[in-house]
Parts: structure tokens; C-alpha cells; sequence
């Protein structure tokens, strides 16, 4: 991976540089997407032409007869798998995954590619590659110097993880620790963090740095900024947000994506 730039946000008032939105196309032009191996296809006006699959099917209930542990890793934390269950319809899933120098219980990637194409997808410009890994474990205490030190595996494991090129939009590490309660320093660490960093000043786009703390036995959480994915963890409230700061709406970019994508079904 090149040397990113130096110049590094950290600051709440960063916005992405994606919306995470489909946009508009040129006459005859189309949008092609591939999560993690689905495939949807949208012509110029924003309609659906193929079918579409997010993280390898489409979204399917339980009470429809799929075993509810299709795509869920073995994982001896029943809490844990339940948050696998939510997750495995746009993530690809493994358990006790090891990142840089940290082991975690549960890991998660969303990939996602975007091109643009004219007639036939042989014919296709303005490809774009986006990815999120999502790093989860339960721990019995966190700390501002826990947190730490996963903002920097993030950073350290950047180079492993990323491909950067013309390519490459945007890739989020994001980092949730599962503990029985959140300290008063950790809710004010994580409310409102955002660690940006440019590759090649930007032209080879970008990485972010997410936390995420969950206290489920207190139906507690606080995530930063992006990370979206903590409404996976928060089972008591039933889809709706945790804090995020000032808004409860999902501002990560690939969730926004992914979400998108999961609704045209």
C-alpha cells in the first residue's frame, strides 16, 4: 500500500467523501454493484435491471424455514451470535480472527464494488471498490488506552488490508468491544471520534478508524461517528439507533449501501 498522506482528521465536522447514495448516470449508462458476490445491476433512471443479493443472498426470515445459523460461525457467546445473525446478510462472517498483534471473538468484511457501464458491462468506466471490516470482543473492562491501542491496529494493519489504487474509495476498520459497563471516560472517547486518513492525498481515497462499545447486560451503547454496524448490537432496541452524537440515522458509508441495496429486494 503507499505511504498515506500525513494529514490525518480526527474531527466530528469531517464529512465522507461518498454519500453512500446511487447516483445519477448518463443517458444509456448504468450502475453495476457487487456485494460481496451479489450482484445488482440499476439503468440510468435508478431502476433495478437484474436481481439483486447482499452478502450472498437475498434477506430471508427465520420463520421462513432458513436455519438460523446459515452463514454464522461457531461462537460459544450466545449474545455474539445472535449479533451474527443480523449480520450475516451483508457480512462474511468468521470466528477468532487475529488482526495484527489483537485476537477477536467475531470478524465481518463488506465488500463492495461499483462500476459504471454503457450497453454491456464489458463496456465500463469509474470502477470503485469500497470494504469494511468489522473487529468484535467481549472483554470484562475498556479504557481510553484499550481504545488506543485498537486505533492503531487499525492503522497498523492498513497496509495488509488495503489495495491502494485508482481503484480503492473507502475502507473502514471498525472496532467493537462487548463489556459489561461503559466508563464515563470511554462514552466521552468514543461520542463523536472519527479517524480519517488520505492515501496518496486522497487520490487512492481513504481509510476510517471506527469504535464501537456495548454494554448489552445494561442496554447500553456509543459508537463513533460511522459506525453503523452497532445497530446490530443493540437487540433491545429493536432497530432503532444508539448514541452516535447529535444523530441517530446510519452515516457509515457502506451500511448506507449495503442498506440501499438490501431494500430494492
Amino acid at each position: 500500500m503507499s505511504e498515506p498522506d500525513a494529514t490525518r482528521e480526527e474531527s466530528a465536522g469531517v464529512e465522507a467523501d461518498a454519500t453512500g447514495e446511487p447516483s445519477e448516470d448518463s443517458a444509456g449508462a448504468g450502475v453495476d454493484a457487487v456485494v460481496n458476490g451479489g450482484e445488482v445491476e440499476v439503468d440510468g433512471s435508478g431502476s433495478e435491471v437484474g436481481g439483486s443479493e447482499v452478502g450472498g443472498g437475498g434477506i430471508e426470515s427465520d420463520a421462513d424455514g432458513v436455519d438460523a445459523d446459515v452463514g454464522v460461525p461457531e461462537l460459544g457467546d450466545e449474545y455474539l451470535r445472535r449479533v451474527a445473525r443480523r449480520l450475516r446478510y451483508s457480512y462474511d462472517l468468521e470466528a477468532d480472527h487475529r488482526a495484527g498483534r489483537e485476537r477477536f471473538d467475531l470478524y465481518g468484511l463488506l465488500a463492495v464494488e461499483n462500476q459504471r457501464q454503457f450497453l454491456h458491462r464489458s463496456i465500463n468506466w469509474a470502477n470503485h471498490e469500497s470494504r469494511e471490516h468489522v473487529f468484535v470482543r467481549r472483554s470484562s473492562t475498556v479504557s481510553p488506552d484499550e481504545l488506543d491501542r485498537l486505533v492503531e491496529t487499525g492503522h497498523a494493519i492498513a497496509d495488509d488490508r488495503i489495495e491502494a489504487d485508482e481503484t480503492h474509495q473507502v475502507t473502514e476498520f471498525t472496532f467493537v468491544t462487548v463489556t459489561p459497563e461503559i466508563p464515563d471516560d470511554v462514552r466521552s472517547y468514543v461520542d463523536g471520534f472519527r479517524d480519517r486518513t488520505l492515501l496518496r492525498f486522497g487520490y487512492y481515497g481513504h481509510y476510517e478508524v471506527n469504535l464501537a462499545v456495548v454494554s448489552p447486560d445494561r442496554e447500553d451503547a456509543v459508537a463513533s461517528e460511522l459506525a453503523a454496524v452497532v445497530e446490530a448490537f443493540t437487540l433491545w432496541e429493536d432497530g432503532t439507533s444508539a448514541e452516535r452524537g447529535s444523530s441517530t440515522e446510519p452515516r457509515g458509508t457502506l451500511s448506507r449501501v449495503a442498506n440501499w441495496l438490501r431494500n430494492r429486494n
